[in-house]
């Protein structure tokens, strides 16, 4: 797989009938390693291991309903008393980041209304704190570290 733009980390592979999966550590699962779970699975690291966030807070792809519409996001952290801190949009590595991805994004977020994005290819990563009342984000160098509440 490429390498891409996060610290290295060890992981668990596995291969069956040559497809070749990678473990989940939130899932507890291995899953089928495409380019897209292969940047899920760094970003999951990325935040237990440098930024300090439990296992427990992260969610890995579930469903939800955007104008009756089912929809599926990538990763979400949660804050300790269930609402959602930030919300993670991960591509493949050869898919360019657009203004398109940062609209699929914001508008997961009009349901979800997490404090935090993230946009990432692996490649090129972009933060952004919600600002509510001005209906726009604010881009950020980095996301904060986990604080236990």
């Amino acid at each position: 797989m490429q390498q891409l733009n996060f610290p290295s980390y060890k992981f668990r592979f596995k291969n069956n009938e040559n497809k070749l999966s990678i473990f989940d550590e939130i899932r507890k699962k291995f899953i089928l390693l495409t380019p897209e779970e292969w940047v899920r699975q760094h970003c999951i690291h990325f935040f237990t291991q440098e930024k300090n966030y439990p296992k427990s807070l992260i969610n890995v792809e579930k469903e939800l309903f955007i104008n009756g519409r089912k929809k599926r996001y990538d990763s979400v952290i949660f804050h300790s008393d269930g609402s959602i801190n930030i919300l993670i949009e991960c591509k493949a590595p050869h898919i360019s980041i657009t203004q398109k991805t940062f609209d699929q994004i914001a508008q997961y977020n009009l349901e979800l209304n997490a404090d935090y994005l993230m946009v990432t290819n692996g490649l090129q990563h972009y933060y952004c704190q919600m600002d509510f009342d001005n209906k726009r984000y604010i881009f950020l160098a980095d996301l904060p570290d986990y604080k236990k509440n």
